[in-house]
């Protein structure tokens, strides 16, 4: 090759790179949501994990002595069903995939299986490290452990599959805690912090977040009085948050990442 084209060649390389780099660094725009519903609710929950079926819902509470997973049809009335975790369990993050309801425990290793029909325990699995947030991609199941990093994991073993890191944004991201998948992105919360962020699972990039403190919910006053708790409504095209200790429950709808696409009430 000629040098002269050579050197034009790696020129025009390094400006990519550079190009790139600087993209990949550039702060995120926070993105608007509009409220669709509020909704009231006992305000001694330790929120640790929330899903949404479009007609039932599923909570994790923690804390070690009073963790327990509740599923109801109203999250403001009793719930239809409760488990109460061992005094030495400290109930984390939940999902559910093909009706098999999912829940981590903080620091004792364990994945509590249930059948998500009726809290039926079916087994339990094990892992390495502190468990935070759970979600699944319909195949997967995607957890965080408190790090930047997420870890795909089989759901019939729990072993690890694929680990991915987060970045981009302009920010180093770690304290990823409560998660949810929707609109092909993971959405995760992040500890003592009142943003959401949404995440490509290919690349680990962070494509946007939304900023939780125009909310205004009462709740005890708690250093742990925080946001979590994040639940798809594929129904009604939003994305249900709340946090420990909340009273409130919100639907809310982002403009733009997905839910803009036949938006209805």
């Amino acid at each position: 090759m000629n040098r002269l084209l050579l050197n034009n060649w790696i020129w025009l390389l390094l400006v990519a790179l550079l190009a790139h780099s600087a993209a990949a660094e550039t702060p995120l725009q926070t993105t608007p949501f509009s409220i669709l519903e509020e909704r009231q609710r006992n305000g001694n929950h330790f929120t640790q994990g929330l899903f949404y079926d479009g007609q039932r819902w599923w909570e994790s509470s923690g804390l070690y002595r009073r963790s327990w997973l509740a599923e109801y049809t109203d999250p403001g009335a009793n719930p239809v069903r409760r488990k109460w975790l061992a005094r030495n369990r400290f109930a984390e993050g939940l999902t559910v995939l093909d009706n098999k309801l999912y829940l981590l425990t903080y620091k004792a290793g364990e994945v509590h299986v249930y059948q998500a029909d009726n809290l039926q325990h079916l087994k339990v699995m094990h892992y390495r490290g502190e468990g935070w947030g759970l979600t699944s991609n319909g195949e997967q199941l995607i957890m965080s452990n408190g790090s930047g990093e997420l870890v795909f994991r089989n759901p019939e073993t729990f072993e690890a599959v694929r680990y991915l890191k987060v970045q981009g944004g302009g920010e180093t991201w770690s304290n990823l805690n409560e998660l949810e998948f929707a609109e092909g992105l993971i959405w995760a919360n992040i500890w003592q912090d009142k943003r959401v962020i949404a995440i490509d699972p290919e690349t680990g990039q962070v494509r946007g977040l939304i900023d939780l403190s125009a909310l205004n919910p009462s709740g005890r006053d708690h250093p742990d009085t925080v946001a979590n708790g994040i639940a798809w409504d594929r129904a009604r095209n939003g994305l249900w948050v709340t946090g420990k200790y909340w009273q409130q429950l919100y639907l809310i709808r982002p403009e733009g990442l997905g839910f803009q696409r036949g938006a209805a009430p």
